[in-house]
């Protein structure tokens, strides 16, 4: 058996921003404090963790920060005190009048380690979140490493595109990380909880996939392994999830499971 010193605790935390950011940065960092008490080394925090509202409405361009603004600041500082990286969802100011930028960072006590901008915009079940929000451009696939565990990031609606998450595990990735906000509605969480672990099955990597609770979210935030168990979750409350993740499990199940390998196609971008 492997023994605990050989793995990675990560944690994936679960709450419900609003429009409050000092509610909420003061959310995270009881979570961030719960997650390292616990042993984590990586806490991933939610889609939209600076400002939500629902529905969206001027408030949300109003509310938009710089890329180094207070959500920032705030992780940077308490991934220093606590010696973690964090990654969490921002609401940052776009280039384009009043949309903004869904972008998710992550970031040591060093500063950021990798930006992404979500690719995939929420444009379905009645919703439409690009009358709202600027589309990421294609771009190098944004990964950082976590104690040699090489962490690739995208957000919530990509989770329906295989695409997005082979690109990341062609780049090297062992770990998908998936900030969310998956609103409920009619099989949504078997939604949620079906693509999950699809990803985590296909890709032969862990994925660590934090969401909104309800009422608005679906909850269940959760830690997938590369044979597509679920091995920690939240459930539909504001805590956070720990797991410690074995990093030779991958080379395992590739052995077993080739798929990577065996595979005939490679992804291309579309305009």
């Amino acid at each position: 058996m492997t023994s605990r010193t050989e793995t990675v605790a990560v944690a994936v935390a679960q709450f419900a921003p609003t429009a409050d950011l000092d509610a909420n940065l003061s959310a995270i960092a009881e979570l961030v404090a719960t997650a390292t008490a616990r042993g984590a080394r990586l806490v991933v925090f939610p889609e939209y963790s600076s400002y939500f509202v629902d529905p969206f409405d001027s408030s949300l361009a109003a509310s938009a920060q710089a890329l180094d603004g207070p959500l920032t600041r705030t992780l940077t500082d308490l991934a220093g005190k606590h010696d973690v990286t964090i990654v969490a969802g921002l609401v940052e100011r776009a280039t384009e009048g009043d949309r903004v930028r869904n972008t998710a960072v992550a970031v040591t006590g060093g500063g950021i380690q990798a930006v992404y901008r979500k690719l995939h915009l929420y444009d379905a079940f009645g919703q439409r979140e690009s009358d709202w929000v600027e589309p990421g451009e294609h771009g190098p696939p944004q990964l950082f490493e976590v104690d040699g565990l090489r962490c690739g990031l995208m957000t919530c609606y990509d989770l329906r595109f295989p695409e997005s998450s082979r690109v990341l595990t062609d780049a090297g990735a062992d770990v998908l990380v998936v900030p969310s906000e998956w609103v409920r509605g009619p099989m949504k969480e078997a939604h949620w909880r079906t693509l999950i672990h699809a990803r985590a099955i296909e890709n032969t990597v862990f994925v660590l996939a934090a969401d909104h609770p309800p009422p608005l979210g679906v909850g269940h935030s959760m830690i997938v392994d590369p044979l597509g168990s679920e091995v920690a979750s939240v459930g539909v409350g504001t805590d956070v999830a720990v797991a410690h993740l074995d990093p030779a499990a991958i080379a395992r199940v590739r052995r077993v499971n080739p798929a990577l390998a065996l595979r005939r196609f490679d992804v291309v971008p579309r305009a």
